[in-house]
Protein backbone atom coordinates (compact mmCIF):
# COMPACT_ATOMS: atom_id res chain seq x y z
CA UNK A 1 0.00 0.00 0.00
CA UNK A 2 1.95 2.82 -1.44
CA UNK A 3 1.94 6.06 0.61
CA UNK A 4 0.97 4.57 3.78
CA UNK A 5 2.72 3.64 7.18
CA UNK A 6 1.49 1.30 9.57
CA UNK A 7 1.72 1.09 13.48
CA UNK A 8 2.11 -1.69 15.69
CA UNK A 9 -1.85 -3.50 16.19
CA UNK A 10 -3.17 -2.51 19.11
CA UNK A 11 -5.87 -4.81 20.12
CA UNK A 12 -9.31 -3.05 20.87
CA UNK A 13 -10.74 -2.78 24.88
CA UNK A 14 -12.75 -6.30 25.81
CA UNK A 15 -16.57 -6.28 25.24
CA UNK A 16 -16.36 -5.31 21.75
CA UNK A 17 -17.71 -7.53 19.10
CA UNK A 18 -15.82 -9.54 16.54
CA UNK A 19 -17.78 -8.15 13.73
CA UNK A 20 -16.87 -4.62 15.32
CA UNK A 21 -13.15 -4.64 16.01
CA UNK A 22 -13.01 -5.70 12.10
CA UNK A 23 -15.57 -3.66 10.53
CA UNK A 24 -13.47 -0.22 11.86
CA UNK A 25 -10.49 -1.55 9.82
CA UNK A 26 -13.12 -2.58 6.94
CA UNK A 27 -14.64 0.89 6.62
CA UNK A 28 -11.30 2.44 7.05
CA UNK A 29 -9.33 0.88 4.35
CA UNK A 30 -12.36 0.97 1.80
CA UNK A 31 -11.28 4.44 1.46
CA UNK A 32 -7.82 3.30 0.42
CA UNK A 33 -9.16 0.78 -2.38
CA UNK A 34 -11.68 3.10 -3.45
CA UNK A 35 -14.52 0.89 -2.32
CA UNK A 36 -13.10 -2.08 -3.89
CA UNK A 37 -14.55 -4.86 -1.54
CA UNK A 38 -12.16 -7.71 -2.73
CA UNK A 39 -9.36 -5.83 -2.43
CA UNK A 40 -10.30 -4.52 0.85
CA UNK A 41 -10.83 -8.19 2.53
CA UNK A 42 -7.18 -9.28 0.59
CA UNK A 43 -5.44 -6.43 2.98
CA UNK A 44 -7.80 -7.71 5.63
CA UNK A 45 -6.06 -10.81 5.34
CA UNK A 46 -2.57 -10.10 4.85
CA UNK A 47 -3.36 -7.89 8.12
CA UNK A 48 -4.64 -10.69 9.70
CA UNK A 49 -1.78 -12.94 8.99
CA UNK A 50 0.46 -10.21 10.64
CA UNK A 51 -1.57 -8.99 13.78
CA UNK A 52 -3.76 -11.58 14.57
CA UNK A 53 -7.23 -10.02 14.11
CA UNK A 54 -8.98 -12.76 14.60
CA UNK A 55 -9.41 -16.15 16.18
CA UNK A 56 -10.64 -19.23 16.78
CA UNK A 57 -14.05 -17.88 17.87
CA UNK A 58 -15.02 -15.39 14.60
CA UNK A 59 -12.91 -15.72 11.64
CA UNK A 60 -12.44 -13.76 8.64
CA UNK A 61 -15.39 -16.23 6.67
CA UNK A 62 -17.55 -15.18 9.49
CA UNK A 63 -17.03 -11.39 8.95
CA UNK A 64 -17.53 -11.71 5.46
CA UNK A 65 -21.15 -13.61 6.18
CA UNK A 66 -22.04 -11.18 8.51
CA UNK A 67 -21.03 -8.11 6.23
CA UNK A 68 -23.13 -9.59 4.04
CA UNK A 69 -26.14 -10.65 6.24
CA UNK A 70 -26.29 -6.95 7.74
CA UNK A 71 -26.55 -5.25 4.27
CA UNK A 72 -22.94 -3.93 4.13
CA UNK A 73 -22.22 -5.62 1.09
CA UNK A 74 -24.23 -7.57 -1.77
CA UNK A 75 -23.02 -10.14 -4.28
CA UNK A 76 -21.60 -8.57 -7.67
CA UNK A 77 -24.26 -9.74 -10.43
CA UNK A 78 -21.96 -8.39 -13.11
CA UNK A 79 -18.74 -10.72 -11.82
CA UNK A 80 -19.46 -13.98 -9.94
CA UNK A 81 -18.15 -14.83 -6.52
CA UNK A 82 -17.11 -11.15 -5.56
CA UNK A 83 -18.92 -8.35 -3.59
CA UNK A 84 -19.49 -4.90 -3.80
CA UNK A 85 -20.62 -1.77 -1.54
CA UNK A 86 -24.09 -1.18 -0.47
CA UNK A 87 -26.19 1.94 -0.09
CA UNK A 88 -25.90 1.64 4.06
CA UNK A 89 -21.76 1.07 3.54
CA UNK A 90 -21.81 4.58 1.27
CA UNK A 91 -23.20 6.52 4.36
CA UNK A 92 -21.28 4.19 7.15
CA UNK A 93 -17.95 5.83 5.21
CA UNK A 94 -19.12 9.00 5.12
CA UNK A 95 -20.34 8.84 8.48
CA UNK A 96 -16.83 7.93 9.83
CA UNK A 97 -15.48 10.25 8.00
CA UNK A 98 -17.62 13.12 9.41
CA UNK A 99 -17.25 11.69 13.36
CA UNK A 100 -13.12 11.87 12.30
CA UNK A 101 -13.15 15.06 10.77
CA UNK A 102 -15.59 17.34 12.85
CA UNK A 103 -14.59 15.13 16.36
CA UNK A 104 -10.95 15.97 16.01
CA UNK A 105 -12.40 20.30 14.99
CA UNK A 106 -14.51 20.17 18.32
CA UNK A 107 -11.57 19.19 20.25
CA UNK A 108 -8.50 21.03 19.04
CA UNK A 109 -10.91 24.27 18.45
CA UNK A 110 -7.98 25.77 15.92
CA UNK A 111 -10.77 28.79 14.48
CA UNK A 112 -12.65 31.30 15.72
CA UNK A 113 -16.67 30.00 14.89
CA UNK A 114 -18.43 32.68 16.01
CA UNK A 115 -20.43 35.33 13.63
CA UNK A 116 -20.51 38.84 14.20
CA UNK A 117 -24.32 39.10 13.77
CA UNK A 118 -26.30 38.47 16.52
CA UNK A 119 -30.13 39.21 17.48
CA UNK A 120 -33.21 38.14 16.33
CA UNK A 121 -31.53 35.10 14.26
CA UNK A 122 -32.36 31.75 14.23
CA UNK A 123 -29.41 29.62 15.15
CA UNK A 124 -28.87 29.76 19.51
CA UNK A 125 -25.54 31.24 20.28
CA UNK A 126 -23.00 30.75 23.23
CA UNK A 127 -23.46 34.55 23.99
CA UNK A 128 -26.16 35.88 26.85
CA UNK A 129 -27.36 39.31 27.27
CA UNK A 130 -29.82 41.18 29.48
CA UNK A 131 -33.48 41.41 28.43
CA UNK A 132 -34.21 43.89 25.92
CA UNK A 133 -38.21 44.61 25.46
CA UNK A 134 -38.73 42.71 22.34
CA UNK A 135 -37.31 39.83 22.80
CA UNK A 136 -39.23 36.85 22.77
CA UNK A 137 -39.95 34.95 25.94
CA UNK A 138 -38.71 31.84 24.30
CA UNK A 139 -35.03 33.20 23.98
CA UNK A 140 -35.18 33.70 27.80
CA UNK A 141 -32.56 31.64 29.48
CA UNK A 142 -34.19 30.57 32.62
CA UNK A 143 -30.64 29.66 34.48
CA UNK A 144 -28.85 32.64 33.44
CA UNK A 145 -32.10 34.98 34.94
CA UNK A 146 -32.36 32.43 38.11
CA UNK A 147 -28.71 33.00 38.99
CA UNK A 148 -28.76 36.59 38.58
CA UNK A 149 -31.63 37.21 40.10
CA UNK A 150 -30.27 35.17 43.12
CA UNK A 151 -27.43 37.31 42.93
CA UNK A 152 -29.45 40.79 43.12
CA UNK A 153 -31.95 39.91 45.52
CA UNK A 154 -30.14 36.69 47.69
CA UNK A 155 -31.51 33.52 48.28
CA UNK A 156 -33.71 33.81 51.44
CA UNK A 157 -36.85 35.70 49.64
CA UNK A 158 -36.81 34.56 46.33
CA UNK A 159 -37.73 37.14 43.99
CA UNK A 160 -37.72 37.56 39.86
CA UNK A 161 -38.01 40.93 38.00
CA UNK A 162 -37.05 42.60 34.37
CA UNK A 163 -34.19 43.54 35.26
CA UNK A 164 -32.48 40.41 36.25
CA UNK A 165 -33.88 38.35 32.74
CA UNK A 166 -30.94 37.53 30.42
CA UNK A 167 -31.79 36.20 27.07
CA UNK A 168 -29.76 33.98 24.53
CA UNK A 169 -28.25 35.75 21.39
CA UNK A 170 -29.08 34.31 18.05
CA UNK A 171 -27.34 33.63 15.53
CA UNK A 172 -28.81 34.34 11.85
CA UNK A 173 -29.17 31.55 9.93
CA UNK A 174 -28.17 31.39 6.10
CA UNK A 175 -28.51 29.10 3.47
CA UNK A 176 -24.93 28.38 1.58
CA UNK A 177 -24.16 26.75 -1.66
CA UNK A 178 -20.75 25.35 -2.17
CA UNK A 179 -19.22 23.80 -4.96
CA UNK A 180 -16.23 21.16 -3.88
CA UNK A 181 -13.47 20.83 -6.65
CA UNK A 182 -10.89 17.98 -6.01
CA UNK A 183 -8.09 17.52 -8.26
CA UNK A 184 -7.73 13.93 -9.64
CA UNK A 185 -5.22 14.61 -11.85
CA UNK A 186 -1.64 12.25 -11.57
CA UNK A 187 0.25 13.99 -9.32
CA UNK A 188 -2.50 13.62 -6.53
CA UNK A 189 -0.48 9.77 -5.91
CA UNK A 190 2.63 10.73 -7.06
CA UNK A 191 5.81 10.86 -5.00
CA UNK A 192 4.60 7.95 -2.74
CA UNK A 193 2.09 10.08 -0.81
CA UNK A 194 -1.68 9.25 -1.28
CA UNK A 195 -3.15 12.84 -1.68
CA UNK A 196 -6.73 11.41 -3.20
CA UNK A 197 -7.64 9.50 -0.17
CA UNK A 198 -7.63 12.42 2.12
CA UNK A 199 -9.18 14.65 -0.11
CA UNK A 200 -12.44 12.11 -0.14
CA UNK A 201 -12.57 11.87 3.20
CA UNK A 202 -13.05 15.54 3.49
CA UNK A 203 -15.64 15.14 0.44
CA UNK A 204 -17.51 13.10 2.29
CA UNK A 205 -17.85 14.61 5.38
CA UNK A 206 -18.59 18.02 4.49
CA UNK A 207 -21.67 15.83 2.63
CA UNK A 208 -22.45 14.03 5.58
CA UNK A 209 -22.24 17.09 7.80
CA UNK A 210 -24.54 19.66 5.37
CA UNK A 211 -27.12 16.54 5.09
CA UNK A 212 -27.19 16.41 8.79
CA UNK A 213 -26.98 19.60 10.56
CA UNK A 214 -27.19 22.44 7.07
CA UNK A 215 -30.10 20.35 4.95
CA UNK A 216 -31.04 23.22 3.34
CA UNK A 217 -27.98 24.03 1.85
CA UNK A 218 -26.37 22.85 -0.81
CA UNK A 219 -22.77 20.80 -2.05
CA UNK A 220 -22.46 19.96 -5.47
CA UNK A 221 -18.23 18.16 -5.86
CA UNK A 222 -16.79 18.65 -9.56
CA UNK A 223 -13.07 16.49 -9.93
CA UNK A 224 -10.97 17.77 -12.91
CA UNK A 225 -8.17 16.29 -14.54
CA UNK A 226 -7.91 16.83 -18.43
CA UNK A 227 -11.78 17.70 -18.50
CA UNK A 228 -13.80 18.48 -15.48
CA UNK A 229 -17.78 16.83 -14.17
CA UNK A 230 -19.82 16.10 -11.34
CA UNK A 231 -19.83 13.01 -9.08
CA UNK A 232 -22.43 12.16 -7.17
CA UNK A 233 -22.20 12.00 -3.61
CA UNK A 234 -22.65 8.11 -3.66
CA UNK A 235 -19.83 7.76 -6.02
CA UNK A 236 -17.37 9.37 -3.39
CA UNK A 237 -15.71 6.06 -2.15
CA UNK A 238 -14.62 4.95 -5.37
CA UNK A 239 -13.17 7.86 -6.60
CA UNK A 240 -9.64 7.34 -8.35
CA UNK A 241 -6.89 8.89 -9.75
CA UNK A 242 -6.21 8.97 -13.41
CA UNK A 243 -3.62 9.92 -15.83
CA UNK A 244 -4.72 13.24 -16.17
CA UNK A 245 -3.57 16.68 -16.45
CA UNK A 246 -4.72 19.87 -14.47
CA UNK A 247 -7.65 21.53 -16.02
CA UNK A 248 -8.36 24.15 -13.18
CA UNK A 249 -10.11 26.38 -15.91
CA UNK A 250 -12.44 23.81 -16.57
CA UNK A 251 -13.14 22.54 -13.28
CA UNK A 252 -13.99 26.78 -12.44
CA UNK A 253 -15.68 26.96 -15.43
CA UNK A 254 -18.38 24.28 -14.48
CA UNK A 255 -18.45 24.99 -10.98
CA UNK A 256 -19.52 28.72 -12.09
CA UNK A 257 -22.21 27.57 -14.11
CA UNK A 258 -23.32 25.21 -10.91
CA UNK A 259 -23.68 28.37 -9.12
CA UNK A 260 -25.19 30.44 -11.68
CA UNK A 261 -28.45 27.82 -11.05
CA UNK A 262 -28.41 28.44 -7.39
CA UNK A 263 -31.40 30.68 -5.97
CA UNK A 264 -28.82 31.22 -2.55
CA UNK A 265 -26.85 34.61 -1.70
CA UNK A 266 -24.13 32.89 -0.09
CA UNK A 267 -21.99 30.65 -2.96
CA UNK A 268 -18.84 29.76 -2.88
CA UNK A 269 -15.97 27.71 -4.06
CA UNK A 270 -13.75 25.01 -2.10
CA UNK A 271 -10.97 24.15 -4.55
CA UNK A 272 -8.50 21.37 -3.68
CA UNK A 273 -5.32 20.59 -5.18
CA UNK A 274 -1.72 19.99 -5.15
CA UNK A 275 -0.64 21.34 -8.36
CA UNK A 276 -0.41 23.93 -10.88
CA UNK A 277 -2.75 24.39 -13.77
CA UNK A 278 -1.58 22.33 -16.93
CA UNK A 279 -4.11 21.75 -19.59
CA UNK A 280 -6.61 23.65 -21.29
CA UNK A 281 -9.43 22.12 -23.69
CA UNK A 282 -9.52 24.22 -26.74
CA UNK A 283 -12.46 23.36 -29.31
CA UNK A 284 -11.79 19.02 -29.06
CA UNK A 285 -7.56 19.39 -28.55
CA UNK A 286 -6.39 19.27 -25.45
CA UNK A 287 -3.79 21.99 -24.99
CA UNK A 288 -0.69 20.77 -22.26
CA UNK A 289 2.13 21.51 -20.64
CA UNK A 290 3.52 20.04 -17.53
CA UNK A 291 7.36 21.89 -17.44
CA UNK A 292 6.46 25.23 -14.95
CA UNK A 293 3.39 27.53 -15.46
CA UNK A 294 2.72 27.69 -18.53
CA UNK A 295 1.25 31.54 -19.90
CA UNK A 296 -1.42 30.57 -21.43
CA UNK A 297 -2.51 28.10 -19.07
CA UNK A 298 -2.19 30.82 -16.59
CA UNK A 299 -3.85 34.04 -17.69
CA UNK A 300 -6.83 31.56 -18.79
CA UNK A 301 -7.15 30.29 -15.36
CA UNK A 302 -6.78 34.09 -13.90
CA UNK A 303 -9.11 34.87 -16.05
CA UNK A 304 -11.73 32.82 -14.69
CA UNK A 305 -11.22 33.42 -11.24
CA UNK A 306 -11.67 37.45 -11.88
CA UNK A 307 -15.25 36.14 -13.82
CA UNK A 308 -15.94 34.93 -10.31
CA UNK A 309 -14.82 37.73 -8.16
CA UNK A 310 -17.36 39.69 -10.69
CA UNK A 311 -20.22 37.53 -9.52
CA UNK A 312 -19.36 38.05 -5.83
CA UNK A 313 -18.45 33.71 -5.84
CA UNK A 314 -15.30 33.56 -3.25
CA UNK A 315 -12.50 30.77 -3.96
CA UNK A 316 -10.60 29.19 -1.14
CA UNK A 317 -8.00 27.14 -2.31
CA UNK A 318 -6.68 24.65 -0.23
CA UNK A 319 -3.03 23.72 -1.59
CA UNK A 320 -1.53 20.91 -0.50
CA UNK A 321 2.18 21.28 -1.70
CA UNK A 322 4.46 23.49 -0.59
CA UNK A 323 6.81 24.29 -4.15
CA UNK A 324 7.50 27.96 -3.76
CA UNK A 325 7.07 29.09 -7.46
CA UNK A 326 3.38 26.87 -7.02
CA UNK A 327 2.65 29.07 -4.16
CA UNK A 328 3.22 32.25 -5.78
CA UNK A 329 1.11 31.58 -8.15
CA UNK A 330 -1.49 30.67 -5.59
CA UNK A 331 -1.74 33.89 -4.42
CA UNK A 332 -1.33 35.61 -7.79
CA UNK A 333 -4.55 33.62 -8.22
CA UNK A 334 -6.21 34.10 -4.97
CA UNK A 335 -5.37 38.01 -5.20
CA UNK A 336 -7.10 38.17 -8.37
CA UNK A 337 -10.42 36.33 -7.14
CA UNK A 338 -10.37 38.06 -3.53
CA UNK A 339 -9.92 34.85 -2.10
CA UNK A 340 -8.70 32.85 0.56
CA UNK A 341 -5.76 30.43 0.57
CA UNK A 342 -4.55 27.10 2.74
CA UNK A 343 -0.99 25.59 2.67
CA UNK A 344 -2.11 22.60 4.60
CA UNK A 345 -0.60 19.33 4.97
CA UNK A 346 -2.72 16.30 4.47
CA UNK A 347 -3.42 15.86 7.89
CA UNK A 348 -4.88 19.05 9.10
CA UNK A 349 -6.85 19.29 5.69
CA UNK A 350 -10.07 18.49 7.25
CA UNK A 351 -9.62 20.71 9.92
CA UNK A 352 -9.29 23.89 7.67
CA UNK A 353 -11.90 22.90 5.31
CA UNK A 354 -14.65 22.89 8.26
CA UNK A 355 -13.76 25.28 9.94
CA UNK A 356 -13.69 27.64 6.82
CA UNK A 357 -16.71 26.31 5.90
CA UNK A 358 -18.73 26.68 8.76
CA UNK A 359 -17.28 30.58 9.19
CA UNK A 360 -18.22 31.72 5.79
CA UNK A 361 -22.17 30.02 6.06
CA UNK A 362 -22.83 32.32 8.91
CA UNK A 363 -21.82 35.33 6.83
CA UNK A 364 -24.66 36.92 5.03
CA UNK A 365 -24.58 38.66 1.85
CA UNK A 366 -27.19 41.16 0.55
Amino acid sequence: MKGLRFSKYTPPQKGESGFDKLSKVFFQLLNHTSGDVSETLSWMNDLDHQHGLTDDNYGMGDFIRDLNDKGYIKEDSSQKGTFKLTGKSEQVIRRNALDEIFGKLKKNQKGNHNTSKTGMGDEPSADIRPYQFGDSLDSISITDSLHTAQINHGIEEFKLTQDDLHVQEKEHKSQTSTVLMIDISHSMILYGEDRITPAKKVAMALAELIKVKYPKDTLDIIVFGNDAWPVEIKDLPYLEVGPYHTNTYAGLELAMDILRRRKTNNKQIFMITDGKPTCLKIGTKYYKNSFGLDRKVVNKTLEMAGQCRKLNIPITTFMIAKDPYLQQFVQEFTKTNNGRAFYSSLNGLGEYIFEDFIRNRKKTVR
